[in-house]
C-alpha cells in the first residue's frame, strides 16, 4: 500500500506543466522551451503566428528527414578500407608439400588390378574398335562396371539419341554383335558419358563429357574412390610415398633440415603430405632475412616411374604456403611444382582484419557457425574452405545415407562404396550438380574475420643444367640407395627455393565509415542549423511528452472510476442492507435477507416512502435535537388558539 502511495506521487512529480489540460501544458512549452520557433508563435499576432507556425513545421519536417537519412546511412553499417605497411621480423609460413600421385603403383597394383583391366578394354574399345573384338574374349570383372558404366550416345538423331554401352557385346558374351559402338557410331556423332542408376537400375541419369580423356579419368576417379574407401587409413599412409623418400635435401636458411622437421598428414587427393613449420608441436620458425638466402630450400624425388598410370596424369610436386595451425586444402589453394626444374617462390604476406557483427558476417572462431567443423580433428583454426566442405559431408549423410572418402569421416559414419551403398554414385553426382545445395552452404557458413595470406612470385628454370647433371645425379643417387650408378632423372627431382622477398608486410584492415560520434555530431548539427536547438531542446520535448503521456493517464483512470461507479449504482436495485443485517450477515452464514416482492398493488402501501439511492447522505432529522422551550410552548399556544 506504501508502495502504490509512493509510485503515485513519484507520476505526479513528473508533470511539470502549469496544469491538467492539454492547452495549458501547450503554451507552458511554447514560453519555456529554448527553440525560437514555438515562442513565436504565442507571442507574435494572428498574421506571424501563422507565418511562424508554417515554418516552423517546414524546418521540423527537415530535420526529421534529414536525421532519417542520417540514421539510415548508419544502419548500413558500412565499413572503410584502410592499408597500411609495416616492417618487422615474421615467422615463415607453414610449407605443405606433395606428391601429383597420392600412391605408389607398385603397392597399390592388386587393389586397381580389376579396374585396370576395364580401363585398358574400354581404352582399345575407343582408339581401335575393329581390333577390340578380338581380344573380347578375356575374362573381365564386371561386377565395378555393372554399377556405373561408360556408354557412347548417338547424337546424329537429337530427338531420338541411341545409348550404346561401350563393353555391352563383351559383357554379353557376342564378339560378333553387329551393335558394336566402333562398326555403329562415330567419334564425331557420339560423345562418352556415364551411366549413373539408382533403385536396382531402374532409375538413371546420364553424366555427359565434350571429351573422351575426361570421361575416363572422372571415371577411374569415381571407381577407385570406392575401391580405396573400403582399405584403412593406415594401409593407405603405406601405400603413399614415404618422407625419407620424397624429401631427398633440406636447408633452412643456414641450418640443416631433413625430413622429421616435416609433419605428415594424409591428404585423400594426394595421399601423404609433409608440413614443415606447422606450428602445431613447437614453436613457429622465425625468418631471420628475407631473401633466397634465408629461405627454404628443398629437393624432391616424386618418384614419377612408380605413378598410377590411369588416376594421376600430372607429374610434379604440389605445394601450398599457409599459416600456422590452418589445415592446407592443397588441392583448391596449391600450386605445381614442375619436375626437371628449379622454382623459387618470393613471398609478400598480406593480413586481413575485417570487422564482425553488424557490419559484416565474418566470425572470428567458427564458434557461431551452425556447421559442424569436421577438420577439428587435425586441432586447426577456422576457415571458410572447411566449413563449406563440412556441410557438403553433412548435406552427403543427409541424402546419401554415407560419407565421402574425400571428406573427413564424423564419427559412426562409413564412407561410400558400391557395395554397401550401390546408388551412392548417382546421389553423389545429384548433390554436386544441385545449386541449392551450395546456396544452403555458402549462406551458413561465414569468413573468418582475420586472416593472413601469402602472395607468390614463382619464376622457374631448367634444373641441373646440361653441365653439371651428370654429377649431381650421382651424388643424389649416392644419397638417396647408396648406388654408383644413377638412379635419379630429370623426370624425377624438382628443387623449390621459397623465401620472404622482403620484410614489408600489409595490413588490410577494415573500420566502421560511420560512428556514433559522426552520427550525434550531423544530428545535433542539422538540428542547430534548422531549429536553431541543443539536446537539452530535445530533452524539454521529451519532458512535454511525458507530461502529455501523464495527463492522458489520469483522465484514462478518472473516466474508469466513473464508470465504476455507474456501473455500481446500477447494481442494486432495492435498499442497501441494515446494519441488522450486516451483524446479522456477518454471525450467521446461512442468513439470508428479506427480498422486497413487488404486491399485486402498489397501492397497498401508503405509507411506504421513497428507498434512498445507494451512496447518498443520511437524511436531516430534527427529532434527533434539543430544542429551546420557549419554542415548544409557543407551538403549543398556537395550536391551542
Amino acid at each position: 500500500m506504501h508502495l502504490k502511495k509512493y509510485l503515485r506521487k513519484c507520476l505526479h512529480r513528473l508533470q511539470k506543466g502549469p496544469g491538467y489540460t492539454y492547452k495549458e501544458l501547450l503554451v507552458w512549452y511554447c514560453n519555456n522551451t529554448n527553440t525560437h520557433g514555438p515562442k513565436r508563435i504565442i507571442c507574435e499576432g494572428p498574421k506571424k503566428k501563422a507565418m511562424w507556425f508554417l515554418i516552423t513545421l517546414l524546418f521540423t519536417s527537415l530535420v526529421c528527414w534529414q536525421w532519417g537519412v542520417f540514421i539510415r546511412t548508419y544502419l548500413s553499417w558500412e565499413v572503410s578500407v584502410s592499408l597500411s605497411i609495416g616492417f618487422k621480423t615474421m615467422d615463415f609460413p607453414a610449407v605443405t608439400i606433395c606428391n601429383a600421385s597420392p600412391f605408389q603403383y607398385s603397392k597399390v597394383k592388386h587393389l586397381l588390378k580389376d579396374l585396370d583391366e576395364l580401363m585398358e578394354a574400354v581404352l582399345e574399345r575407343i582408339l581401335a574398335p575393329e581390333q577390340s573384338y578380338a581380344n573380347a574374349t578375356r575374362t573381365l570383372n564386371f561386377t565395378i562396371w555393372n554399377d556405373t558404366p561408360l556408354v557412347l550416345i548417338d547424337e546424329r538423331k537429337p530427338s531420338r539419341p541411341v545409348v550404346l554401352d561401350l563393353l555391352g557385346d563383351v559383357h554379353n558374351g557376342s564378339a560378333s554383335s553387329s551393335s558394336a559402338p566402333g562398326r555403329t557410331c562415330t567419334a564425331q556423332g557420339c560423345k562418352v558419358a556415364m551411366r549413373l542408376c539408382r533403385l536396382n537400375g531402374t532409375v538413371c541419369t546420364f553424366r555427359n563429357f565434350t571429351s573422351a580423356t575426361q570421361a575416363l579419368m572422372e571415371w577411374y576417379l569415381l571407381q577407385a574412390t570406392n575401391i580405396f574407401s573400403q582399405v584403412p587409413r593406415h594401409k593407405l599412409v603405406e601405400m603413399g610415398y614415404p618422407a625419407e623418400r620424397l624429401i631427398l635435401a633440406c636447408l633452412f636458411g643456414p641450418e640443416p633440415c631433413n625430413y622429421r622437421n616435416f609433419t605428415s598428414i594424409f591428404h585423400p587427393d594426394y595421399g601423404n603430405c609433409y608440413i614443415f613449420n606447422w606450428g602445431m608441436t613447437e614453436k613457429a620458425l622465425p625468418s631471420a632475412n628475407p631473401g633466397a638466402e634465408f629461405g627454404l630450400k628443398l629437393i624432391l624425388d616424386i618418384g614419377q616411374e612408380d605413378y598410377v598410370p590411369f588416376l594421376t596424369s600430372t607429374a610434379g610436386a604440389r605445394l601450398l604456403l599457409h599459416g600456422q595451425r590452418s589445415y592446407p586444402f592443397i588441392k583448391d589453394e596449391g600450386i605445381y611444382a614442375m619436375s626437371g626444374t628449379e622454382t623459387s617462390i618470393g613471398v609478400l604476406v598480406d593480413k586481413l582484419e575485417r570487422k564482425g557483427e553488424p557490419y559484416s558476417q565474418c566470425t572470428v572462431n567458427g564458434s557461431d557457425v551452425p556447421v559442424r567443423n569436421l577438420y577439428s580433428d587435425y586441432n586447426t583454426t577456422y576457415s571458410i574452405q572447411a566449413c563449406i566442405r563440412s556441410c557438403f559431408q553433412e548435406h552427403m549423410i543427409q541424402n546419401c545415407s554415407c560419407a565421402h572418402f574425400l571428406y573427413p569421416l564424423p564419427h559412426g559414419e562409413r564412407y561410400c562404396n558400391n557395395r554397401e551403398f550401390p546408388d551412392w554414385a548417382y546421389c553423389y553426382s545429384h548433390l554436386c550438380m544441385s545449386v541449392a545445395q551450395r546456396e544452403t552452404c555458402i549462406n551458413m557458413c561465414k569468413e573468418s574475420c582475420n586472416d593472413t595470406q601469402y602472395k607468390m612470385t614463382i619464376s622457374m628454370a631448367d634444373w641441373p643444367s646440361e653441365a653439371s647433371e651428370d654429377w649431381i645425379f650421382h651424388v643424389l643417387s649416392q644419397e638417396r640407395d647408396q648406388s654408383t650408378n644413377i638412379t635419379l632423372n630429370r623426370k624425377g627431382v624438382v628443387k623449390l627455393n621459397i623465401y620472404f622477398q622482403e620484410f614489408n608486410y600489409r595490413t588490410i584492415e577494415e573500420s566502421a565509415a560511420n560512428n556514433i560520434v559522426w552520427l550525434l555530431s550531423n544530428l545535433g548539427g542539422q538540428f542547430g542549423f534548422w531549429m536553431g536547438g541543443s539536446v537539452l531542446c530535445l530533452i524539454e520535448f521529451g519532458e512535454i511528452l511525458i507530461d502529455f503521456v501523464w495527463i492522458t493517464i489520469i483522465k484514462l483512470v478518472a473516466f474508469a472510476k466513473s464508470l465504476r461507479q455507474r456501473r455500481a449504482q446500477a447494481h442494486y436495485a432495492g435498499p442497501p442492507p441494515t446494519v441488522a443485517e450486516l451483524v446479522e450477515a456477518h454471525t450467521n452464514f446461512g442468513f439470508q435477507p428479506d427480498v422486497a416482492r413487488p404486491g399485486p398493488d402498489p397501492g397497498t402501501y401508503p405509507d411506504e416512502q421513497t428507498l434512498p439511492i445507494p451512496g447518498t447522505p443520511p437524511p436531516n432529522y430534527d427529532s434527533l435535537r434539543l430544542q429551546p422551550l420557549d419554542v415548544i410552548e409557543s407551538d403549543s399556544e398556537g395550536d391551542a388558539i
